[in-house]
């Protein structure tokens, strides 16, 4: 492992055809030599958080969506938050912001954070396999803003940050999904 990805964004290149991935943002959790985890921040579900997993409505509220992680155990849910206070957090990625332990009670959750996001899966690479796939093109790394971590526009966040990062990035950010029917 050349460099931890930990804590930064990664952006779906244009070329990136895996449809899991096109024109994603994900948030890198955990990036050491035994792999990576991330979860995707613009693709939220049609399900609000009341429908699917009502008990963290205090956490992220009811109206919320949930946000497709990625695609890895789609069953299982994972949390980002900011925290009121540091200690409370499991991993921190941006300021206060982060992911709650493992034990942390769902039920207290809400108490120890100011907003919170729900995640469907997440994104996971194996030893060195988000090493190559930056290496060879297929993601654009750039640290993130906080609010970029908890937008209200999720689905326009990929070509924003690319927008922010200027020159051949903002030309990225403008070009059709399909180039094609250009």
């Amino acid at each position: 492992m050349e460099q931890s990805f930990a804590g930064q964004l990664l952006l779906a290149a244009p070329t990136l055809r895996d449809p899991n991935f096109a024109r994603t943002v994900v948030l890198i959790g955990v990036h050491n030599d035994d792999g990576a985890m991330g979860v995707v921040l613009n693709r939220p579900a049609k399900l609000t958080v009341a429908e699917a997993v009502p008990q963290l409505e205090a956490f992220a509220g009811a109206h919320e969506p949930v946000y497709v992680g990625g695609p890895v155990a789609r069953e299982s849910v994972v949390l980002l938050a900011e925290f009121l206070e540091e200690s409370e957090a499991g991993v921190l990625l941006l300021g206060r912001i982060g992911f709650p332990g493992a034990d942390s009670d769902v039920e207290q959750l809400a108490q120890h954070t100011a907003r919170g996001r729900v995640f469907a899966g997440y994104a996971g690479w194996s030893h060195q396999q988000l090493d190559a796939e930056v290496q060879s093109g297929d993601w654009i790394t750039h640290p993130p803003l906080p609010e970029d971590l908890f937008s209200d526009a999720p689905e326009e966040l990929w070509g924003a940050v690319l927008r922010r990062m200027g020159g051949s990035y903002a030309l990225i950010a403008r070009m059709p999904l399909d180039p094609s029917v250009n």
